[in-house]
């Protein structure tokens, strides 16, 4: 059996898998959860939220136990897990991006948003960046639009009044990674294909500029975590337990 650790990403928290908890535990496998510096329950001050903090909250988590685990990261979780399997890749068995931001090395959050497959991004096209450090922010309306629009009028409350303002140092900053490590632990992809904030386009478009070993594609938002638990759930399971070795580098 599988152990998860589950990685959220901007605005967001522990909070955003509470409805994954259940059916992966119902499978046998074992899930732990974690606020990033500023979201959730973590109040770290705005100037201390950076992606190299960031990354070390997730070192911390799977140095809490000694069997590697599948490490998931949605939106811009993607950016700190592929920071940390660099950082301490005997730690990972395997990578699980969730329509999330998949970067090469020397890319930050931001470039990836800047490509040509990107232009379609509502978050991007509606937070609001204010303050210094910097904060985004975005209105109930844009987050509704944007990133919950699959969910129902409950699960949309139940998001909105967890959201939290988003440090933005951790989209600017580059990760610094080895790529030949990070081409030795298997990944895999899940492809949302109804999104609004990740273009299915990008997403795809770092699927074939990387090592995918699988991917699925699920009929859902940016918040799949919430619209499709259960389908999520499944994904997971199926990746974790089927996600071959990866392909040797080129």
């Amino acid at each position: 059996m599988a152990r998860f650790v589950l990685v959220h990403g901007a605005f967001g928290g522990s909070w955003c898998w509470e409805r994954l908890i259940g059916p992966l535990e119902a499978a046998g496998h074992t899930v732990e959860t974690l606020d990033l510096p500023g979201g959730g329950e973590d109040r770290s001050p705005v100037a201390e939220v950076t992606l190299g903090r960031c990354v070390a909250r997730v070192v911390e988590a799977l140095e809490r136990r000694p069997e590697p685990a599948v490490l998931v990261g949605v939106s811009m979780g993607g950016v700190v897990i592929t920071q940390a399997a660099s950082n301490a890749p005997e730690r990972v068995a395997s990578l699980i991006f969730v329509c999330a931001f998949m970067p090469a090395n020397g890319q930050s959050l931001l470039d990836l948003t800047r490509l040509p497959e990107g232009r379609d991004d509502q978050i991007q096209a509606n937070i609001v960046v204010a303050g210094d450090p910097p904060v985004a922010t975005m209105s109930d309306e844009a987050a509704t639009a944007a990133v919950l629009d699959r969910c129902t009028p409950e699960d949309t409350a139940f998001a909105l009044s967890r959201r939290r303002p988003q440090p933005v140092a951790p989209f600017a900053t580059p990760v610094d990674v080895d790529e030949a490590v990070l081409a030795a632990i298997p990944r895999s992809y899940v492809v949302t294909t109804g999104d609004r904030s990740l273009p299915p386009a990008l997403q795809r478009r770092m699927i074939r500029e990387h090592q995918c070993s699988r991917v699925v594609e699920l009929d859902a938002g940016h918040a799949p975590y919430l619209s499709a638990p259960a389908e999520l759930a499944a994904a997971l399971i199926e990746l974790a337990g089927e996600t071959p070795a990866a392909p040797p580098s080129a």
